[in-house]
């Protein structure tokens, strides 16, 4: 996955922010993004992970952070409203700014869309806004807050659960959504915006979707989630979320000439602490995925490390005995290869020690063409010349260092 850098950064209160910054794997961020979450979610949010290993993967930075007095930043989220959310995102930029790059990119989740159409006022690097299940209006949040708001009115706060969680919410809390009228603000906004949600969520319903698309101007965009919850729980939902912002926003993002960060290796492989065994391959130009199955404690979002190795051997017998066949002008038309691996025993070693096991690949070739049965049993030799079983029969040697 990429790489992931905790940091932290002040918010306009001086109290500090907890923040994660994705990197691509192999090259620079061409452009910076800055993400804010759900009301009363925090940046490790699943969904909030997958979309940032989407962007990160079409060579976006991602930065993703609590918001105050949320997960690990400073701060009592009891003091906060939705005034001091925007002001966190513009502390967040600024970080940026001077540590990076100023973000060009703003995406927003559920109230965090809000927000981010609020904070894109003050953010003139900002040439593109994408929102996720996002609310018409701020104050949308209060029916999270029904069960308290008699409290609220009455004593001036209450403790409320959302999510299963307690939290204290503060009569200027509400006051201050009040004050805040989206309406207002997206006519002017003069930046792209893309509204993402589904017809099936059901905490901020798809009418919302409607209203902020009605009223904004050109250019904008719609894309449904259909089938997707509110929190995109589903880990392919926020893929596909990441994925089509990062394609959309290639239109409007001035995108830098990509450096590579390590020209001279042709393989980059990483997995961060919070995904499992789910990792992102480059290979050359081309981007992978690995993982492990579910019965190993995988997502099976990718061939295992040793279907890999198998399905490298299973090209390379392919297009080598298609190579000796062009070469000798042979009728070969098509090849499949079936491998299957395991460690087993050699026949002349006890079964006692589960050391003594040896890799196994066994290799099945299918050949169709009007050959032979001489040249079937010629390239059935050719197939043990493939470069792929040649590196595996012989000895390998692997040099391993660390690096910054």
């Amino acid at each position: 996955m990429p790489k992931i850098t905790k940091i932290t950064f002040p918010n306009s209160e001086g109290q500090q922010l907890a923040a994660r910054l994705e990197l691509p794997l192999d090259q620079h961020p061409h452009n910076f993004v800055l993400f804010a979450h759900c009301f009363t979610c925090s940046k490790n949010l699943g969904a909030v992970r997958a979309i940032s290993d989407a962007l990160t993967q079409k060579g976006l930075g991602v930065l993703r952070f609590d918001f105050t007095g949320l997960g690990d930043s400073e701060g009592d989220f009891a003091d906060t409203n939705f005034s001091s959310n925007v002001n966190d995102l513009i502390a967040a930029a600024e970080y940026l700014e001077k540590n990076y790059q100023a973000p060009s990119l703003l995406i927003g989740h559920s109230l965090g869309g809000a927000a981010v159409l609020y904070a894109a006022q003050q953010l003139e690097s900002v040439r593109a806004i994408a929102t996720v299940g996002a609310p018409a209006e701020p104050q949308h949040v209060n029916h999270l807050l029904q069960s308290g708001i008699t409290e609220i009115e009455k004593t001036g706060q209450a403790t409320v659960s959302i999510g299963g969680r307690p939290f204290t919410i503060k009569k200027q809390f509400l006051d201050d959504l009040q004050t805040k009228q989206l309406k207002n603000i997206i006519p002017n906004l003069k930046k792209a915006l893309l509204i993402l949600h589904s017809p099936q969520d059901r905490t901020v319903s798809i009418d919302n979707a409607q209203q902020l698309y009605l009223a904004a101007k050109h250019p904008k965009s719609f894309i449904t989630l259909d089938g997707a919850d509110h929190l995109l729980s589903n880990k392919k939902d926020a893929l596909y979320t990441g994925h089509m912002i990062a394609s959309w926003s290639e239109r409007y993002l001035e995108k830098t000439i990509a450096t590579p960060l390590k020209s001279n290796n042709q393989v980059a492989v990483r997995l961060n602490d919070v995904d499992q065994y789910t990792t992102e391959v480059k290979a050359g130009k081309h981007l992978l995925l690995a993982d492990e199955p579910e019965s190993v404690g995988g997502n099976d979002f990718g061939p295992s490390p040793y279907e890999y190795v198998s399905s490298g051997l299973g090209a390379c017998t392919v297009m080598t005995l298609h190579m000796y066949a062009r070469r000798k002008k042979w009728p070969l038309e098509e090849v499949t290869v079936h491998i299957d691996h395991g460690k087993r025993y050699p026949s002349e070693i006890e079964e006692d020690n589960p050391k003594n096991k040896l890799d196994h690949f066994d290799r099945y070739i299918e050949i169709k063409g009007d050959l032979d049965e001489a040249q079937r049993n010629r390239l059935l030799e050719i197939a043990d010349r493939c470069p792929v079983h040649r590196t595996l029969h012989n000895e390998v040697i692997i040099t391993t260092k660390l690096i910054d």
